[in-house]
């Protein structure tokens, strides 16, 4: 890219990372350090300011970059990313929201303690979420090495390293300082900013086509070098039954895997009320339902006006279709309007993947102090007593060990970013709604529903899910055995899916009832009768 889009692009990205550190600044001056200050931001946020904070959240690198460019490169097919992501938010609304809000109280693992023993339970859904949230970071740094070896016009590996090791860094500063608060408020900014743009640009692409949608995808599919097939299912999930199973694995895992993802879990405990929770929900689906059927236009845009192979040529993955829609909608290379439409979109796209990876860290540090740190620091304790015990915890230290977590799982994310820069950042979002999926949502859903449901199968449903999913990436065409792997250079797969969830959420669903079946536990049946009436009405609900 030219030296304009490149000093401009970087112009308006600093601007917004200066308003954001503002914003964490000013939030950290007024915070008394309290864990639900910090893990809630006071839960003082109206359901409206929650609902573009949870769009914030989920219109991720992956929504932006990652879609639109999977529909450019495959067409129909890569429309099932957009789909699967907006059908989730039926089951967060229909099955968990309201439920999830009046249970628990930070993350995940409070909702399934209330009626289990809390240290195997904690210890269990911690580590899930910290696993989930760390593939899920991976793909938002991926994205920031995408744009940025575009926006310096480059191969360079040195400039995408530092980009995501910038990209690390900026989001350890928002969390440590700012917790849920300043999270919340550059959630907010960035939704704005976001729906914005993606309005721009859908607004340019009909533009273009003088509000003839057939007329695009006639083009889309003549400039695709695909023809008709481009419109037609088949063109990346249509190869043989190995592709078809990816095809339903990939669907199975983005519709289930949102109810479980951590980081959207805990944005329900920064609102008063139940019934803000699930008001807060409403606000999300209409903005997350536009933003997702806009993709779909910028996906065929960017086939119909940039063409596939340029897409492609930029970006194996396909992880730039947008910013060079945007510089071709613009007027081009060299041209004015093209240099300040491709720097306003390259600097939302790094807004959106700073404020995710800072909403996916807290979440993630948040487990590791409240569940994993504060589990195994208190002695070991009687059922009875677990509850007064971690009410005795220091929530100073706790919030400590939170921001020391952040730095670390941000070092991780960092590591693995790095691996996998080659890779679609939709497609690595798939992984970890797999994991999300198979290990967070069964136990979720048992705990919430099934009178019967022991510890034991918690335990059991956590990892039987989570460790399936996590091995079966591992030994897939993803990590090794194809051009397009981590590893290239060898081959060591054994499972010939690229997504687990087939395989991995029915085994967490099964592992969690064998638990509860062969090893049968006495049943509190005055903690399941309190959590049922807690989760229906919100009464003692914090």
């Amino acid at each position: 890219m030219s030296g304009d889009h490149q000093t401009l692009a970087l112009v308006l990205f600093s601007a917004f990372v200066a308003v954001t550190l503002g914003i964490t600044t000013w939030v950290s001056r007024d915070r008394h350090g309290s864990a639900e200050e910090f893990y809630t931001g006071g839960r003082l946020f109206s359901p409206m300011e929650n609902g573009f904070a949870i769009a914030g959240d989920y219109m991720s690198a992956a929504s932006f970059l990652g879609i639109s460019g999977l529909i450019a490169l495959f067409g129909y097919d890569g429309m099932l990313y957009s789909v699967g992501f907006l059908v989730a938010w039926l089951v967060v609304l229909l099955l968990v929201a309201e439920l999830v809000r009046n249970c628990g109280r930070f993350t995940l693992a409070d909702v399934v303690a209330t009626r289990m023993r809390e240290r195997p339970v904690r210890i269990a859904a911690g580590t899930s979420s910290v696993a989930v949230s760390v593939l899920y970071l991976v793909a938002q740094m991926v994205g920031a090495g995408s744009l940025v070896a575009l926006l310096l016009g480059g191969t360079s590996e040195a400039a995408r390293a530092w980009t995501v090791i910038g990209v690390g860094a900026l989001m350890v500063v928002y969390v440590t300082l700012g917790g849920m608060r300043a999270t919340t408020w550059i959630q907010i900014v960035k939704a704005v900013l976001l729906m914005a743009g993606t309005v721009a640009l859908t607004v340019l692409v009909l533009v273009r086509f003088h509000g003839d949608f057939n007329a695009l995808l006639t083009t889309a599919a003549e400039r695709s070098g695909h023809g008709k097939e481009f419109l037609n299912p088949g063109l990346a999930y249509g190869g043989g039954w190995t592709a078809r199973f990816d095809f339903i694995s990939l669907g199975l895992a983005l519709v289930l895997g949102t109810a479980g993802l951590p980081h959207i879990l805990s944005r329900f405990y920064t609102v008063p009320t139940a019934r803000a929770a699930r008001r807060s929900v409403v606000w999300s689906i209409g903005l997350i339902g536009s933003f997702y059927l806009m993709t779909i236009v910028l996906g065929f845009g960017a086939a119909a006006v940039v063409g596939t192979a340029e897409v492609r040529e930029s970006s194996a993955a396909g992880n730039t279709a947008v910013p060079l829609l945007a510089l071709d909608l613009g007027g081009g290379a060299g041209s004015t309007g093209g240099t300040v439409l491709f720097a306003v979109v390259a600097a939302i796209a790094f807004a959106t993947i700073l404020a995710v990876v800072a909403g996916i860290t807290l979440a993630s540090s948040a487990s590791v102090a409240h569940d994993l740190y504060a589990s195994l620091k208190k002695p070991r304790a009687e059922p009875h007593s677990e509850t007064r015990s971690r009410s005795r915890a220091e929530p100073r230290s706790e919030v400590a060990v939170a921001r020391f977590a952040a730095a670390g799982i941000g070092a991780v994310a960092i590591a693995l970013g790095l691996l996998a820069r080659d890779l679609n950042v939709a497609f690595l979002v798939g992984l970890a709604f797999a994991v999300a999926a198979s290990a967070n949502l069964p136990v979720l859903l048992y705990s919430l529903f099934w009178r019967n449901f022991t510890t034991r199968g918690a335990v059991w449903s956590v990892y039987g899910g989570l460790v399936p999913a996590v091995l079966l990436v591992v030994l897939s065409p993803v990590v090794s055995g194809s051009p397009e792997a981590i590893f290239p250079g060898v081959d060591f797969h054994v499972f010939p899916l690229q997504n687990p969830g087939l395989v991995s959420i029915p085994l967490g669903f099964l592992a969690g009832w064998i638990g509860t079946v062969l090893f049968p536990e006495p049943a509190d049946e005055a903690k399941h009768a309190e959590s049922e009436v807690r989760s229906l009405t919100g009464a003692g609900a914090v």
